[in-house]
């Protein structure tokens, strides 16, 4: 059974009143979890979010362990799941506070051995995104995990992602690797997640907002309510239509196998 995940991620820029009314959305729209971000800006290191203006989004949308508290209870509340990113075992530390069933890791940290590690030992269920990273490294991060515990979501690291580098064969690749996999898809749409069902993907992770013309960069390229309604509609329908029942024919065609066959003379 494939499950939706809403990834709000820092797109509520703080806001908590935005941010709850985006949970609201993501389960009328049919998700099973939010997602959010988890991490300090004070061990945040230079780089290139210095001077694009993305250090002051990650100032803005920080969530202190009382946010966290905050909205896990809100989505305990109207009955969705709670999901966070992070991005070192001090996030991981303040979430296992809050939630220890399910954690993401993200494809920039799919080769944090010590932090995968450390998700494994205190979370129910890893879910790791693999963009940047290849197979061999991809196998040597969970080769002491649980093969039980994790799901390996394909993932193309590039914001928005265009439709002839999604690569979801991909996916294939990763099942060599886990009893589990997903896709976490940056494409603009839901036509890539859609066909990605045939891969037997387990979770389907999509950068969601209310509104397009909310400030940050995610915010612009996320799908909105109606189209992530229509995206927990197909996945309704694929959860039926690619449900093993086997190779013999099924019950309702005996009718059909008794009566029908050789109908007609000669």
């Amino acid at each position: 059974m494939t499950k939706l995940i809403a990834e709000i991620g820092w797109n509520h820029m703080g806001d908590m009143t935005l941010a709850k009314d985006m949970i609201t959305a993501a389960k009328e729209s049919g998700c099973d979890f939010a997602k959010f971000q988890t991490w300090s800006v004070d061990r945040l290191k230079s780089g290139v979010w210095d001077t694009d203006g993305r250090r002051e989004i990650y100032e803005k949308a920080e969530l202190d362990l009382d946010k966290h508290f905050d909205l896990k209870n809100y989505c305990d509340e109207i009955g969705v799941g709670f999901m966070s990113s992070v991005f070192s075992i001090q996030d991981a530390e303040l979430l296992r506070q809050v939630v220890t069933d399910y954690v993401k890791i993200p494809s920039f940290e799919s080769r944090n051995e010590e932090l995968i590690n450390y998700c494994n030992d205190n979370f129910d269920k890893l879910l790791i995104s693999t963009g940047t990273s290849n197979l061999d490294e991809i196998k040597l991060s969970v080769h002491n995990l649980n093969y039980h515990k994790y799901s390996l979501l394909h993932c193309v690291s590039s914001y928005p992602c265009d439709f002839d580098i999604v690569n979801l064969p991909r996916i294939n690749s990763l099942s060599d690797l886990s009893k589990s996999v997903g896709f976490s898809d940056h494409t603009q749409g839901i036509e890539a997640s859609v066909l990605s069902l045939s891969y037997g993907v387990d979770y389907i992770e999509k950068h969601f907002t209310i509104d397009n013309d909310l400030p940050g960069r995610d915010n612009k390229f996320a799908i909105l309510p109606n189209e992530m309604k229509r995206l927990s509609e197909y996945i309704k329908i694929a959860n039926k239509v690619l449900k093993n029942k086997g190779s013999d024919f099924q019950d309702c065609e005996m009718d059909s196998r008794t009566n029908y066959t050789g109908r007609f003379n000669g």
